[in-house]
C-alpha cells in the first residue's frame, strides 16, 4: 500500500487560517522545505471558500498531499459517507481524517466509501483536548477510542491521529497497531499551544509519523523559518 507521504517523518502545517491569502502564504512559504510533508485544511477555509477552491490555490505551488479534515467526519449516519467521499474526491483532494464517534457500522461504510472514491483515509480516535473521555468528565466511553482503531484496521486502515500531547496514549495506540503486525503511520496533533513537545513525542512515535502544527507556524512572525525549525526537530 502506498504510503500517503514518502517521508518516514514530517511536518504537517494546520492551515486553520481565515482567507485564501493567508493558506496561500502558508503554502509559498513552507512548500520546499525538506520535512514539509503535506497540508491539512479545516473546518474555517472549507466553509468559507469551499475545498475545490482550496485545493487550486495549493496546486499552484505545490504537489504536497492536501489531507482534508471534516472534524469530525465518520460520525453521522452510514448513507452520509457516500456522499461525503464523492465530494471530496470531485475537490481533487488526496486524503480525509475522520473520527467515527457513531459506532461501527458508520466507521465502516464511511471508510469503505472514501476508499472506494481514492482517497487516503486518516482515522482517529483519541482526540487532544482535556475533558475527552468519560472517566475525565467527558462523553466519551474509555474504551472508544481502542475500538474505533480496531475497526479501521480491520477495515484496512493504516493511518492513524493520535493526541501528540498525550504521550502515554501515544504509546498505548502505537503498541496497539504493533501487535497487529501491520505497517502504519501516525498523525499526530497537540504540539506548542497544546502542550505537546514534537521532539518528546517523537521519542515514543515510532519510525513512521508525522507532527500536525497549525499556530506555531501561521502565527509566527517568520512562517518559513518556524518550518525549518520544526523540521529539523522531527527529522
Amino acid at each position: 500500500m502506498k504510503n500517503l507521504i514518502p517521508l518516514t517523518k514530517s511536518i504537517i502545517p494546520a492551515c486553520d487560517v481565515a482567507n485564501k491569502e493567508e493558506f496561500e502564504k502558508i503554502i509559498i512559504e513552507t512548500c520546499d522545505i525538506p520535512g514539509i510533508g503535506a497540508y491539512k485544511v479545516g473546518l474555517e477555509l472549507t466553509i468559507l471558500f469551499g475545498l475545490k477552491i482550496l485545493v487550486e490555490i495549493a496546486r499552484r505551488h505545490t504537489d504536497l498531499p492536501i489531507i482534508y479534515d471534516h472534524q469530525k467526519g465518520g460520525t453521522d449516519i452510514p448513507d452520509l459517507g457516500t456522499k461525503f467521499a464523492k465530494s471530496c474526491a470531485a475537490t481533487g483532494v488526496d486524503a480525509v481524517i475522520l473520527f467515527p464517534f457513531g459506532g461501527s457500522v458508520t466507521e465502516r461504510e464511511w471508510i469503505k466509501a472514501c476508499q472506494s472514491e481514492g482517497l487516503k483515509t486518516i482515522v482517529g480516535g483519541h482526540m487532544t483536548q482535556k475533558n475527552f473521555l468519560a472517566s475525565e468528565d467527558g462523553f466519551i466511553a474509555d474504551n472508544a477510542p481502542e475500538r474505533i482503531y480496531e475497526v479501521a484496521m480491520e477495515s484496512g486502515i493504516r493511518d492513524f491521529v493520535v493526541p501528540g500531547n498525550k504521550q502515554d496514549l501515544v504509546v498505548k495506540y502505537r503498541r496497539l497497531f504493533e501487535n497487529e503486525g501491520i505497517n502504519f503511520s501516525l498523525y499526530a496533533p497537540g504540539f506548542i499551544a497544546q502542550g505537546g513537545s514534537i521532539t518528546d513525542c517523537g521519542k515514543v512515535a515510532g519510525e513512521n509519523w508525522h507532527a500536525i502544527v497549525g499556530t506555531a507556524i501561521y502565527k509566527a512572525q517568520n512562517m518559513r523559518e518556524a518550518a525549518r525549525i520544526l523540521t529539523s526537530e522531527i527529522i
